[in-house]
């Protein structure tokens, strides 16, 4: 097949898609719709949203037919047919700002760039020689980006080495991030909210996303809470306990009056109420670059390493005999855990990847071109959407509802489109659409839809597969910006009810 042939079914695909959006667009939303907005004092021109059927998978009878694939190959794109009219198009082609919706392109790109089965590789070399489980100079840790190397596998990667016969380093251990080439980041500049886990930075070796999970477990004698931490950390003072304090729990965080602001100490001034039993909280620590080092240093000795030097970053790449390799989880996994939770660092972590898969070095430029790049092989002429970092944490993120539509109909179409459905939220079973069966407990969309949310201080979004009562799938995608737009999440349930019942 030619090269310009991808290029010419996707401008034809994008030609399609838009006349066939143009025959419904800006047709009167529904009226549970509209009332919800109202309700929530948002006008109807703040939201964009777009209903509009799947066509069957290939190989079912259909009332298009089958475009022919003159290549042959199993795992090419489909080529391109014309859609079904939509059922609604409001406002479809208006720039929004998408929020966490924006994870849907990184995620795709990803998928469809690297595959499903893509693994990111932590390798571990020593620089010296190994003598009587003793290495005589430094074990060096680097990174490749994988968006969760959380403490279990990080746990593994160590028994690994000492497996190998590294039970003592009489050096140090070095640790290279330097994948990734980042600007700086202030974790207090998106919201003015540093120590939130959301805000943490990306980074080539990004350890149990660089945050302290404090546990809070009241003693029955109730005078004392005892407090627990993970990860294990070196140098970090932490309490063993804090006061109980009587009365309802209410607002137990602010009543704790902890103090995360200083890296070698953590402090709680005030009490915890002992009704509120056992609770949780997940702490951003104080000095993000210190972390790594920290973690690695304790759970090596907690593993029953000995270490005579320090654990310390690298400022560059280096180099030493190859040991043993840890691999990620498969990104299959990895999108999951960033559509159904909506987790920014993994989603910004595969945006960088796009740049740094191989032996290149990954930045944010350079993965907005590729995937700029990929988004034009992919949908042609189809606005392309303006992509910060990747993750919908951003003022300056903007896609349009149609752009979201065309995304969302290709993926069911193409070679991972169960593993891209798989990724998203079961509305009103798990990830960020469980609240839904809270909301409204008897609504027909509960389990009939697959869904990715998007929540900022001014925009509330969805979008994802729904199926209606008829059993024709719905791509479904509802986009508010508006300083009500959180008080409008109704509307966009309203939205998605009205796919699955199939209404006028």
């Amino acid at each position: 097949m030619s090269i310009a042939s991808p290029m010419m079914r996707a401008a034809s695909l994008a030609l399609w898609l838009a006349a066939g959006v143009a025959q419904a667009q800006d047709a009167a939303l529904p009226p549970a719709v509209a009332e919800a907005l109202a309700r929530a004092d948002v006008p109807a021109h703040a939201a964009a949203m777009l209903v509009v059927p799947l066509a069957p998978p290939p190989g079912t009878v259909s009332r298009v037919p089958e475009p022919v694939n003159p290549s042959g190959d199993a795992n090419a794109q489909p080529a391109p047919q014309p859609p079904l009219r939509p059922r609604l198009s409001w406002r479809a082609d208006a720039a929004m700002n998408p929020a966490s919706v924006m994870k849907l392109v990184t995620t795709y790109a990803g998928l469809d760039l690297l595959g499903p089965g893509y693994f990111w590789k932590t390798r571990v070399y020593t620089q010296g020689y190994v003598k009587g489980g003793v290495l005589h100079g430094n074990l060096l840790i680097q990174g490749s980006g994988d968006p969760k190397l959380v403490l279990e596998r990080l746990h593994d990667l160590l028994l690994a080495v000492q497996e190998k016969g590294v039970r003592e380093i009489n050096g140090d251990i070095l640790l290279d991030n330097s994948i990734f080439r980042l600007p700086a980041h202030d974790p207090a500049a998106f919201d003015a909210e540093p120590l939130r886990p959301y805000n943490v930075a990306p980074d080539g070796l990004l350890v149990n996303f660089k945050a302290l999970i404090f546990k809070f477990t009241p003693d029955p004698d109730g005078r004392r809470v005892w407090v627990s931490s993970e990860p294990p950390i070196s140098g970090v003072d932490m309490p063993a306990e804090v006061p109980a304090a009587p009365g309802a729990c209410g607002d137990w965080r602010t009543r704790l009056a902890a103090d995360f602001s200083h890296p070698a100490r953590v402090a709680f001034a005030g009490r915890y109420p002992a009704r509120c039993g056992e609770q949780t909280w997940a702490v951003a620590y104080a000095d993000p670059p210190s972390y790594a080092p920290r973690v690695i240093d304790a759970m090596w000795r907690a593993a029953g390493g000995r270490l005579s030097g320090q654990v310390r970053m690298l400022q560059g790449r280096a180099s030493g005999a190859p040991l043993v390799t840890g691999l990620s989880l498969p990104l299959a996994s990895i999108i999951a855990d960033i559509n159904k939770y909506s987790n920014n660092v993994m989603a910004q972590q595969l945006l960088l990847t796009l740049s740094a898969a191989g032996d290149g070095r990954g930045s944010f430029a350079e993965s907005k071109n590729a995937l700029a790049r990929w988004w034009r092989q992919r949908f042609g002429l189809r606005a392309a959407p303006v992509v910060d970092n990747g993750s919908g944490l951003s003022r300056q993120a903007r896609i349009s509802a149609a752009s979201l539509a065309a995304l969302l109909q290709q993926a069911a179409r193409g070679p991972h489109a169960a593993v891209f459905e798989n990724s998203l939220s079961i509305a009103g079973i798990d990830g960020t659409t469980r609240r839904m069966s809270s909301r409204n407990p008897a609504s027909e969309v509960i389990g009939n839809a697959r869904l990715k949310t998007g929540t900022l201080r001014d925009v509330t979004a969805i979008a994802g597969y729904a199926t209606g009562r008829s059993g024709q799938r719905y791509a479904v995608v509802g986009l508010i910006n508006h300083p009500n737009a959180p008080a409008a999440r109704p509307a966009l349930d309203r939205l998605v009810e009205w796919a699955v019942q199939d209404g006028p």
